[in-house]
């Protein structure tokens, strides 16, 4: 908060109310997004790839006595990546604002070389770009599954999964950054800014 309060900025009328992690409120609301939103949309892809491969899954099903059909499968898939999308949103708001209360450890660089203000701001574009993308996911997904192939049992097109497996790879490698913020500037990390603050973590945190 010291560091804070050095800085010009409209953030100081609340200093006060942030606690020891620069935060109004003691655990950080978008690392857990993100891992719904990653949860979401891998589930979402996963099951889409299961309805695709069905004709080869179903002998196995049918040997475990398993009541799955294919369109159950795509049902998931369909729902998850809506939900992945909606949520996003919050993800997304939420890892502004708490990107506006940021205190980084000066002096730090990633394996990268990056310094915390670099990895925040592609941190910042790269997740708006992975909402835009997720919605396009999502509205393709109903296109394909209301329009182009309702009348299939396979609901998806090959590309439609290619492009939701690169996604996944993407969404590990941004969310690299985002690790990055919180293990090596101390962004929102108690611990972390207590130390940096000079205080004896052992007397404040139980």
């Amino acid at each position: 908060m010291s560091l804070l309060a050095t800085i010009v900025s409209p953030i100081n009328e609340i200093v006060d109310s942030l606690g020891p992690n620069d935060l109004p409120y003691s655990i950080p609301v978008h690392p857990n997004l993100v891992h719904l939103t990653i949860g979401l949309f891998s589930i979402a892809i996963a099951f889409d790839y299961a309805g695709a491969f069905y004709p080869l899954e179903k002998r196995v099903f049918r040997f475990l006595a398993l009541p799955v059909t294919r369109v159950g499968f795509h049902d998931v898939g369909w729902y998850n990546v809506l939900a992945c999308s909606i949520v996003t949103f919050f993800t997304v708001a939420a890892g502004f604002y708490e990107m506006l209360l940021a205190v980084p450890l000066p002096g730090v660089k990633t394996v990268l070389g990056q310094g915390a203000i670099t990895t925040m701001l592609w941190h910042a574009v790269g997740g708006v770009a992975l909402l835009l993308i997720i919605v396009a996911m999502t509205i393709w997904r109903g296109y394909l599954r209301f329009i182009w192939r309702k009348d299939m049992g396979r609901q998806v097109s090959w590309l439609y999964l290619f492009v939701g497996a690169l996604i996944l790879v993407v969404l590990g490698i941004h969310g690299s950054l985002g690790a990055w913020l919180a293990s090596e500037f101390g962004v929102h990390i108690t611990a972390d800014q207590l130390l940096a603050a000079g205080a004896n973590v052992q007397e404040l945190l139980p």
